[in-house]
């Protein structure tokens, strides 16, 4: 028996639905309305003859037939991109679209660029550059990201390359002319550089819990003072005298070594609970460029993490 073959958008209103299990977040993916999805899937119903979901009073959940479709849907999807991508490409140079945080891509990831221009000058870069959370990258065009995150990105291929931590610093010259804490607990009586944005980002809270500051004296602290959007912005408040930041070690670290900034007390240098990786969709992740930037920076990040431990007791001694 031979069934009616069914429309391109509502087959990719399966695919999204079946993924969110909302026909919400599937509409927000599509750039269409709920109300379309829910015109999709109703007439893939109809056509087929099957129920594909089971719509419950707050959840959205996938029939028998629906689990078996969705899986076909997804391959058929992430093939027919592969293969568009494979033929358009052909003669054309490469060029590696990277979705960066900005922050990290200012102090972590331009600076060390020119390595893998050197390796692999056949591939251009294009940087992209967000500040939210990751959201799914099919049907964007995006090749990889580079995310900090605790590694759960559904249907992504995704890969550990590395790990992050936090620490205070502030200008030298701030400690000349306010003092220097005598622990961390001493920091509440200094002027504190805040975030008022703190997606993906670690907080004083964060920092002093784990050192173990107590919360009734830390609080207080941290509800006065001038509050910062982004990290490149708390920084350079640092840079300019102004307070101390919080900074991640990514951020910091050159800065650290050349003397620029101070990094205060690193014995309580604090593991952030989320570390960095690269995110592909998996109609991208057998793309040779694709392949070699993700070994190159899983490279890059080896290193750094070395050199961090190698001169983690010489940047201390300068505190």
């Amino acid at each position: 028996m031979r069934h009616h073959a069914a429309p391109v958008a509502a087959m990719r209103a399966l695919e999204a639905a079946a993924r969110h299990l909302s026909f919400t977040r599937a509409a927000a993916e599509l750039n269409i309305t709920q109300s379309a999805v829910s015109h999709q899937i109703r007439h893939l119903e109809d056509l087929w003859g099957l129920k594909l979901f089971e719509r419950r009073a707050r959840r959205l959940e996938l029939t028998p037939a629906g689990s078996a479709l969705a899986p076909v849907m997804r391959d058929f999807f992430t093939r027919l991109e592969q293969t568009l991508d494979e033929l358009t490409s052909v003669g054309a140079p490469a060029a590696l679209r990277v979705e960066v945080l900005p922050s990290f891509a200012v102090k972590w990831l331009v600076p060390r660029l020119p390595t893998f221009r050197a390796q692999h000058p056949e591939i251009d870069v294009w940087m992209l550059t967000s500040a939210h959370e990751l959201a799914d990258l099919r049907g964007r065009e995006v090749d990889l990201a580079v995310h900090m995150g605790d590694g759960a990105y559904p249907g992504m291929d995704c890969r550990f390359f590395m790990d992050e931590t936090v620490f205070p610093v502030c200008r030298p010259r701030f400690l000349e002319e306010h003092g220097t804490p005598e622990n961390p607990t001493d920091l509440c009586r200094f002027p504190l550089l805040l975030r008022h944005e703190e997606i993906l980002t670690p907080t004083w809270e964060y920092w002093f819990r784990h050192v173990g500051v107590p919360e009734d004296v830390f609080m207080p602290a941290l509800s006065d003072g001038v509050h910062f959007p982004d990290s490149n912005t708390a920084l350079q408040a640092a840079f300019e005298g102004q307070g101390i930041a919080l900074g991640r070690r990514a951020h910091v670290w050159n800065d650290v070594e050349s003397g620029r900034l101070l990094r205060l007390f690193p014995e309580t240098e604090v593991p952030f609970n989320l570390d960095y990786y690269t995110v592909t969709p998996p109609n991208r992740t057998g793309l040779e460029a694709v392949q070699a930037f993700r070994t190159w920076l899983e490279a890059e990040g080896a290193a750094a993490m070395s050199s961090y431990k190698t001169g983690a007791d010489t940047t201390g001694a300068r505190a």
